[in-house]
């Protein structure tokens, strides 16, 4: 990855639309490798991430995400899922209601960033329901669902944003 840090954040934008071609292993693998990568509380890594190629898993996850058949079309949808037990053997009810749920919010900003970085597009869809989604993946009571991430070649490329001034977001306190 040769762009700078800053330059694939501003680059980076939600894309719901992709090109039919097929994801490169190599892609899907350094993307994985970058959510791997994602800190987390203790270093417990209580993510786990279900890739859904098939076109009936992605079309349940469409209709568990309130209809938004975007996720359907892409190539891949990466089901980021938290353990929030495993946070929790060490940081009790913090680490199963909060942590956990940073911890794979860290792992997704990483496959956001990376798949932006060589080339391809996602999006971040956090409006579903979870249980939807636990009955698409056959997933337990254990696994939370966090974000569906729809993977692709980007057939659009939406303009950049507008964001709050760093004055109205940064409070200094002397």
């Amino acid at each position: 990855m040769s762009k700078d840090v800053l330059g694939v954040i501003k680059e980076r934008r939600s894309i719901r639309s992709f090109k039919s071609d097929p994801l490169p292993e190599n892609a899907l693998n350094q993307i994985l490798e970058a959510a791997r990568w994602a800190p987390s509380a203790g270093n417990l890594q209580p993510w786990e991430l279900y890739i859904v190629r098939g076109e009936e898993q992605k079309k349940g996850l469409a209709k568990a995400a309130l209809g938004q058949m975007f996720l359907a079309e892409a190539p891949v949808v990466i089901v980021v899922c938290a353990v929030p037990a495993r946070s929790a053997r060490r940081y009790r009810e913090r680490g199963e209601k909060l942590y956990c749920i940073q911890d794979t919010a860290a792992a997704t900003q990483n496959i956001l960033l990376s798949a932006t970085a060589i080339g391809l597009g996602a999006c971040w869809v956090g409006a579903f329901d979870e249980e939807g989604v636990r009955r698409v993946l056959g997933l337990g009571l254990d696994m939370k669902p966090v974000a569906l991430i729809p993977l692709g070649y980007p057939a659009e490329k939406p303009s950049p944003p507008r964001r709050r001034a760093i004055e109205e977001i940064v409070h200094y306190l002397d």
